[in-house]
């Protein structure tokens, strides 16, 4: 995976810009929390741009990283990712807008120009989740040499993009809402059986008495970047264990930490409907998690298994040895050489002496 990454210079431009932008507003931001005391729906009212900005920074830049594996379809793959860069652009500058103005950004219908506002809003992350969802198709039909790179960036996007799905969720009015009917200047709500701005965990500002949405909203879309981490951490250990370094041994453990992720986003998603806040699960919640960490456990185990064969050598099936051929007949033996020194002949007298 190291020889996958980048040169700086090759990275999608609009989203690296976009992100540079985006640590700019974060530094902004975070001046405001410091020097501003306003509170918004029970949070300092700064909290949201701060986050979105670093948010927007860790998935656009491996987007950008992402679209330099890309073989094939990078003319579709630019424009897919500018599309991203400018939506959310706007996104950020509406969101800071309303910040200015002291007005809440998300499901505010109080004035014609919160609704628009909110209208605006909702027609980016549409726009952009369907960019999202070209690039998802994109590395699905690429062909990428290291297979457990492959995989990683697949499966993260994909959880992304279902993570991301989880914002039209929340645009949906709760029963008090739609019993107000007209008279109602909010709809949608991140809490579940409890009003949004109630007691919230710190620097998160998620919900500890109730359900809340942008836990798993948060969790899925960071796939993007938790799973090729994990890979790259793995790959970075290889020269130190061995294992590692076999690819199909990679390959199984980024099967393992996707399908974990893709389990934990789901149970997460499922305890924040049910009205339930994060740090507060019942029994039911703390069994399906002990399930998962088992099945996650075993999975790894199973994974870090020695592969079929010796080293990452596939084993070969053995074939008899042909029948040695017959040995060539000796060739015979050169004739003796004619002594060419004479001994004296016997004489006659030597005879019948």
């Amino acid at each position: 995976m190291s020889s996958a990454l980048p040169r700086v210079s090759e990275l999608h431009r609009p989203l690296v810009w976009f992100s540079a932008s985006m640590a700019l507003l974060a530094l902004v931001a975070a001046g405001g929390l410091l020097l501003d005391d306003r509170i918004l729906v029970g949070v300092p009212i700064w909290a949201k741009p701060f986050k979105f900005a670093v948010s927007f920074i860790a998935y656009c830049m491996t987007l950008a990283w992402m679209l330099t594996l890309l073989p094939r379809g990078r003319r579709a793959a630019w424009w897919a990712g500018t599309t991203v860069a400018v939506t959310g652009l706007v996104e950020m500058v509406l969101i800071t807008t309303q910040v200015v103005r002291g007005r809440q950004s998300h499901f505010n219908n109080e004035t014609p120009f919160d609704a628009a506002v909110f209208g605006a809003m909702g027609l980016t992350v549409v726009v952009l989740w369907l960019a999202a969802l070209v690039i998802a198709v994109l590395l699905l039909r690429a062909r990428i040499l290291d297979r457990a790179t492959a995989w990683a960036v697949r499966l993260g996007s994909l959880i992304a993009l279902v993570g991301a799905a989880i914002g039209f969720v929340m645009t949906q009015p709760t029963p008090d809402q739609m019993a107000a009917g007209e008279d109602a200047v909010i709809i949608g709500a991140h809490g579940v059986g409890v009003p949004d701005g109630g007691p919230s965990m710190a620097v998160t500002g998620w919900s500890t008495t109730g359900g809340d949405l942008r836990i798993a909203h948060f969790f899925g879309m960071h796939a993007l970047q938790v799973i090729p981490l994990v890979l790259l951490v793995v790959v970075t250990l290889a020269p130190r264990f061995a294992r590692l370094g076999d690819e199909r041994v990679r390959l199984r453990l980024t099967l393992v930490v996707s399908g974990t992720y893709a389990a934990l986003f789901a149970l997460v998603t499922w305890q924040a409907l049910r009205g339930q806040a994060l740090l507060s699960p019942d029994g039911t919640t703390l069994a399906a998690l002990g399930a998962i960490a088992l099945l996650g456990a075993g999975s790894t185990w199973a994974a870090l298994r020695t592969p079929t064969g010796t080293g990452s050598t596939p084993t070969t099936t053995a074939e008899p040895a042909p029948a040695p051929a017959p040995a060539p007949a000796p060739a015979p033996a050169p004739a003796p050489a004619a002594h060419t020194t004479t001994e004296p002949t016997a004489t006659p007298q030597e005879f019948t002496s």
